[in-house]
């Protein structure tokens, strides 16, 4: 019987389970928006909210415990600079599961997008910033041949 025995085990080991959930927080923090899993994001996301909870409160200590998980000192950076103030005057919910239609390839596995709710719509895709350089290239062939 399973009574009182909380988390997810993925099917890893111990310490596998903790490299790849400190490698899934600093890419969730990092790109605001990472694919994966349904039950990783389920298991990423009471983490990663406590994180942000403690980055609202920007002291030495906090941003000690919050490198102590991470480990990324450009992680801990944002974290407190940028995700903390933005998530300032909201109580909880800092982050979304999408579940998508198309399972993974190979195996099946159900996929889904983990994300921050008031994520920057600045941020464009690599698709996005190929297609602007193409066009700038473009645009400035055109204006040295006139």
């Amino acid at each position: 019987m399973r009574h009182r025995v909380a988390g997810y085990k993925l099917g890893r080991t111990a310490a596998h389970r903790k490299a790849m959930t400190r490698n899934m927080m600093v890419s969730l923090i990092e790109h605001e928006r990472i694919t994966t899993t349904v039950p990783k994001a389920k298991h990423l996301r009471p983490k990663i909210e406590k994180l942000v909870t403690m980055a609202k409160n920007d002291t030495q200590a906090n941003r000690r415990r919050a490198f102590s998980k991470l480990r990324d000192k450009d992680a801990v950076t944002k974290l407190f600079a940028v995700l903390g103030p933005r998530f300032d005057e909201r109580p909880g919910g800092y982050c979304r599961i999408l579940k998508l239609s198309k399972p993974r390839l190979g195996d099946a596995g159900e996929r889904a997008i983990i994300e921050f709710v008031e994520r920057s719509l600045d941020e464009t895709t690599p698709e996005e910033q190929a297609a602007e350089t193409e066009q700038a290239a473009a645009t400035e062939e055109v204006a040295a041949t006139a």
